[in-house]
């Protein structure tokens, strides 16, 4: 194998076995009770800024985004960013989160925010987030709560509780009850 035949494509349908096969192999069934999760199923992702790397007709990577609202800011979380074990190491994930970084200032995204280790991406442009600004529908470390900004000042602007987008424009447009 080469990095050269590893080519990087936008996510389809057709590629969503393979996904949830690399999903499962990399995070286990215990990934279903992460907050992300939580958030994820809620509304599901945007396949259009979520991308695959193949080689050949193999799927060895992937990584998703999903619309997130947190208070009055809106965002995309980046998530799961998974690769099959034989890949790793080879910069391949990096490569995938700088693709879909580029299609999220591309769509109009203010920021990207994502529950994981620093070390590995800060040098991708992802900075911890104050603690207590926001928080997740089910415990997380929140050291681990990074965010990239695209457009300055949208991370300040989100706070409390995250969740799917779809749920917050929902709760917008509903009648208030009194």
């Amino acid at each position: 194998m080469s990095l050269a035949d590893v080519k990087y494509l936008p996510e389809t349908p057709a590629h969503d076995p393979e996904i949830e096969a690399i999903n499962d192999e990399a995070f286990g069934p215990g990934r279903f009770v992460l907050a992300a999760y939580k958030i994820r199923e809620a509304g599901g992702h945007e396949r259009s800024l979520s991308f695959v790397a193949v080689d050949g007709d193999i799927v060895v990577a992937s990584v998703r985004m999903t619309r997130i609202a947190a208070g009055a800011g809106r965002a995309l979380m980046l998530g799961p960013l998974a690769v099959r074990p034989t890949f790793k190491n080879l910069g391949i994930g990096r490569r995938l989160v700088a693709i879909a970084l580029e299609a999220a200032a591309k769509a109009g995204a203010s920021a990207v925010i994502l529950v994981g280790d620093e070390p590995y991406y800060g040098p991708l442009g992802f900075r911890k987030i104050p603690r207590g600004q926001i928080s997740m529908p089910r415990p997380v470390d929140l050291d681990r709560l990074l965010s990239h900004e695209i457009v300055p000042g949208a991370v300040a602007r989100l706070s409390g509780e995250v969740g799917h987008a779809s749920l917050a424009r929902i709760a917008e447009h509903a009648p208030v009850m009194a």
